[in-house]
């Protein structure tokens, strides 16, 4: 009987144990990334030239720290997507793939209403806002688009 009480005891004490050090693993482990939620964007490209500037407001989504935004209609002119990660520290590349809308918004002697065009944007994001730039091409042809972000 005494060693059945003895080992009742042992069990209490592993089990302590075994709860504290569940309870002290989840105390010290990273809070998951404040990025994840839903965001407003908004893209502001100046004008430049004989082309016209423009300003698109849209929602975007953060999940595990992927960037997902879209504007307009997949496959139709004036579609916009934008994708990417974003980093621990809030930094990212987020990618931009489009279809342009109307050759006056559009610049170069290719760009034309369905044509496709990609651009990388470099961002940086806090816990409720963000900010990014649009890389300028070559210059000739790319312009300084500007982002904000906004966690809604």
């Amino acid at each position: 009987m005494h060693l059945t009480t003895i080992a009742r005891a042992a069990l209490r004490v592993a089990a302590a144990l075994l709860i504290g050090s569940i309870a002290f693993a989840q105390s010290t482990s990273s809070p998951p990334p404040g990025f994840d939620g839903k965001w407003l964007t908004k893209l502001t490209c100046p004008e430049k030239g004989n082309t016209e500037g423009y300003t698109w407001q849209f929602a975007s989504v953060i999940r595990n720290n992927n960037f997902h935004g879209e504007h307009g209609t997949a496959g139709e002119p004036g579609y916009l997507l934008i994708e990417g990660k974003i980093a621990k520290d809030g930094s990212a590349k987020l990618s931009a793939t489009g279809i342009v809308a109307s050759r006056k918004y559009a610049r170069g002697v290719l760009a034309h209403k369905g044509a496709e065009y990609d651009y990388n944007i470099k961002a940086q994001f806090e816990d409720t806002k963000g900010t990014g730039t649009r890389d300028a091409g070559l210059g000739i042809v790319g312009r300084p688009c500007t982002f904000d972000f906004v966690k809604q």
